[in-house]
């Protein structure tokens, strides 16, 4: 047998070793980090500090509305909405201003103009923040819907029981289509190797993460931070903010949930590819994590099929049994492990675990997608997003 064979036996075993190794850590997870739900602190919500919520739309007529609606239902004793119309051309700000007509609580702002040097969204919710009043803090997107009345109330009392700065609960996946239930459990794997929510929440270790969809911080925090004129330009703003937050400090925090609230990030094959890919670039940031994410993906995710395949097609062209037999056996072994361990991410991830058997296709988009945000960080690719053509870290394009 080659050398290359034998190599390709030895990463296979290692493969194998890891994705067994992966079973405790999503037990460990679940035992150390269970998700907050609707059941969490059942009792009276009156002594709640104030809380201004914020969101901003671009073009965003299909989702506002029942974003707002989820909002302005929560059980809160003083809850501002601040909803920031960022220069869309359907009828969201309409919609803002015909909820804000109903009630006193929320504000509708129109956004005409982006400020020069600044992204959309961060440029929207730093107008937000001047008009919001209270000492508490919470992003959202306009993608988002609150599934519970408690959503709000549970979050900000976890906060402040844990004496958390900031906090981001992750979503629920509202995966709807055939490519959203395959891409989207294996990309959130891809972003699991570097951050782990456990070394998040280790106020001992580096990791930094969180998602936009839902931040809550003190406003102290947002100030120390520098709020989002330290991020106005660029793309992960939520992720960076996580960064800066920690290295000052601050106690940094990331939960699930369950029940609480919802998002569907995508609706089409082509809006995944730009957003995971932009999603990449923003979070991973540089070459050496882009390059060494693409090779954990190969070896890991990809190795064990290529083998089996490969193997399996060159026992049936008439190679050697002797020669294909341990790497048919060795490949076989780190597939059924790498399965075993995606069938429960699946499920954790709210798509059907008989969708990780397709896991194998849902990494190799992701690979293409962090392939994408390599050329996009050497410039030679672009991602547009909500109407906006990013090259690199730069805006190449704006709608008005």
């Amino acid at each position: 047998m080659s050398a290359l064979l034998w190599v390709i036996l030895g990463l296979n075993a290692v493969v194998t070793a890891v994705w067994l190794g992966r079973h405790v850590s999503i037990s460990r997870a679940g035992r150390l980090l269970p998700p907050l739900t609707p059941d969490h602190y059942p009792g009276p919500v009156d002594d709640l500090p104030p809380m201004s919520m914020l969101v901003a739309g671009k073009d965003e007529e299909r989702n506002i509305e029942g974003c707002l609606d989820s909002i302005l239902r929560q059980v809160h004793p003083s809850l501002q909405v601040i909803a920031i119309n960022d220069r869309s051309g359907d009828a969201t700000g309409p919609i803002m201003d015909r909820i804000a007509a109903t009630d006193a609580r929320m504000r509708a702002i129109h956004i005409k103009e982006l400020r020069a040097g600044w992204f959309g969204k961060n440029n929207a919710m730093r107008e937000g923040v001047e008009a919001a009043a209270a000492d508490w803090l919470c992003f959202t997107d306009a993608d988002c819907v609150l599934e519970s009345a408690r959503c709000l109330a549970i979050a900000q009392r976890h906060a402040m029981e844990h004496g958390v700065d900031f906090l981001s609960v992750l979503p629920n996946l509202d995966n709807n289509s055939f490519w959203e239930r395959v891409i989207q459990p294996a990309c959130g794997g891809i972003m699991m190797i570097w951050f782990n929510p456990l070394k998040v929440n280790n106020p001992a270790k580096r990791n930094a993460y969180a998602n936009g969809a839902f931040m809550l911080m003190k406003r102290s925090c947002y100030d120390a931070i520098g709020g989002h004129e330290v991020v106005k330009a660029e793309v992960n703003e939520d992720m960076h903010m996580a960064r800066i937050a920690k290295a000052k400090g601050l106690r940094l925090r990331v939960v699930s949930n369950e029940h609480l609230y919802a998002v569907r990030m995508y609706n089409s094959f082509r809006q995944t590819w730009n957003g995971w890919s932009r999603i990449f670039y923003g979070c991973f940031g540089t070459f050496r994590r882009l390059l060494l994410s693409a090779v954990v993906v190969v070896i890991f995710s990809l190795l064990p099929w290529t083998t089996l395949i490969a193997s399996g097609l060159a026992a049936l062209a008439g190679a050697e049994l002797d020669d294909v037999r341990p790497l048919i056996w060795t490949a076989a072994a780190a597939c059924a492990a790498q399965l075993s361990v995606m069938f429960r991410f699946y499920r954790l991830s709210h798509s059907s675990p008989l969708y990780a058997v397709l896991y194998p296709v849902g990494a190799a988009v992701g690979l293409g997608a962090l392939v994408n945000a390599i050329r996009r960080l050497s410039g030679r690719s672009t991602t547009t997003w909500r109407g906006t053509v990013y090259r690199g870290d730069k805006v190449e394009s704006s709608a008005a």
